[in-house]
């Protein structure tokens, strides 16, 4: 595939659904050191170490100990926001199941989702605290 566009910067973003939304929140940034990034809302937080960005999201169902799926997606980063659709190009050409078309987020960031092989849902993102 010599058309693939310019490579990542690597998978520095990851996002999980957590039954409570504090105590998480607390864990990563009272213990851990990450600062909050960003809080769309009340169910939604965005923390960051200064070169990754973790998204805690509320669960919407109990996650529980069964082995539940608690990752919502990974996320890979792209140094420019055109390569958000260069990238998105490049896989639909690749057959690619694509389940969010690419969009510019509230917070100026730009990305779209495709899952891999295994379902797991992949964000290719754009977004600027962490672009370089």
């Amino acid at each position: 595939m010599s058309n693939r566009p310019p490579a990542t910067t690597g998978m520095r973003h990851v996002a999980l659904f957590v039954d409570s939304l504090e105590a998480c929140e607390q864990f990563y940034v009272q213990l851990l050191g990450m600062e909050v990034e960003w809080r769309p809302d009340a169910d939604n937080v965005y923390l960051t170490g200064g070169n990754d960005n973790l998204a805690l999201h509320r669960a919407l169902a109990p996650v529980g100990d069964d082995r539940s799926q608690r990752l919502d997606h990974i996320g890979f980063i792209l140094a420019k926001i055109e390569h958000v659709d260069s990238w998105h190009d490049f896989l639909v050409a690749a057959d690619v199941v694509i389940i969010a078309e690419p969009r510019t987020h509230r917070d100026g960031a730009r990305s779209f989702y495709c899952v891999d092989p295994a379902g797991t849902r992949v964000q290719m993102i754009w977004h600027p605290p962490l672009a370089g």
